[in-house]
């Protein structure tokens, strides 16, 4: 199977935006895709259950249709960290649950392209001791770098690949996503600032996703490539 973890270098970096807008890629090659958020807070309530945007995103993208449950299998109403919404919910996290939930559906749903989103960045806890890194570990996949250009993404995204070598995981490739339209208007900066990231992160880069005013998957895909992976 292709599966491939996805983190970003902080919350808000453009994850989904550029895992749905891969998933779409797969697509109009006539590929089976998958995308899943096991976690997510910032639910909303609906008939269905405890529902999330960016969950609902990938699940539009995964072809052949998936259930919602299958996608974000553990949802959270507070817009908070997980391990917090997680205690407040009464329901602690463990990274060999999550697996177990995973591997699960891994196995069921075998697809061409399939891309397991994390929450926030590398670090974010999942409990006292284990955060999502340790859920990437455990799954043993090499990860997609989702970098939020804006100021200072210099440093978080090269912290962040730093990260993910040390724990001993390999970083596929990294795509970026102008989140701070400002970081773009000096057309040489910015170029400067992608030529240093592709040096520096020494990964093949997905593609640049510029300020998009309607930001979904379709819009996403033309600046995005899997051929890299």
């Amino acid at each position: 199977m292709n599966v491939w973890f996805v983190t970003g270098t902080d919350t808000d970096a453009g994850k989904t935006l550029v895992t749905s807008g891969l998933l779409y890629t797969a697509r109009q090659q006539q590929l089976n895709t998958l995308g899943l958020k096991p976690i997510a807070s910032g639910s909303l309530a609906t008939p269905e259950g405890l529902q999330n945007s960016d969950a609902l995103a990938l699940q539009h993208q995964s072809v052949p249709p998936i259930d919602y449950a299958k996608v974000n299998p553990i949802a959270f109403a507070p817009a908070i960290a997980p391990h917090l919404a997680a205690l407040e919910a009464g329901q602690p996290l463990e990274v060999s649950a999550i697996v177990s939930l995973l591997s699960e559906t891994l196995i069921q749903t075998p697809r061409d392209v399939t891309l397991i989103e994390g929450a926030g960045g590398w670090r974010v806890p999942l409990n006292e001791q284990e955060d999502f890194a340790d859920l990437a570990m455990a799954l043993e996949l090499p990860v997609i770098l989702v970098v939020g250009l804006k100021l200072g993404c210099l440093n978080h995204a090269r912290l962040t690949a730093e990260a993910i070598r040390t724990d001993g995981l390999v970083v596929a490739g990294w795509a970026g996503s102008v989140v701070d339209p400002a970081f773009a208007t000096d057309t040489a900066r910015f170029e400067a600032n992608i030529a240093h990231l592709n040096a520096k992160l020494a990964a093949p880069c997905l593609g640049i996703i510029p300020h998009l005013d309607a930001p979904d998957a379709a819009n996403a895909a033309p600046y995005l490539s899997l051929e890299p992976l």
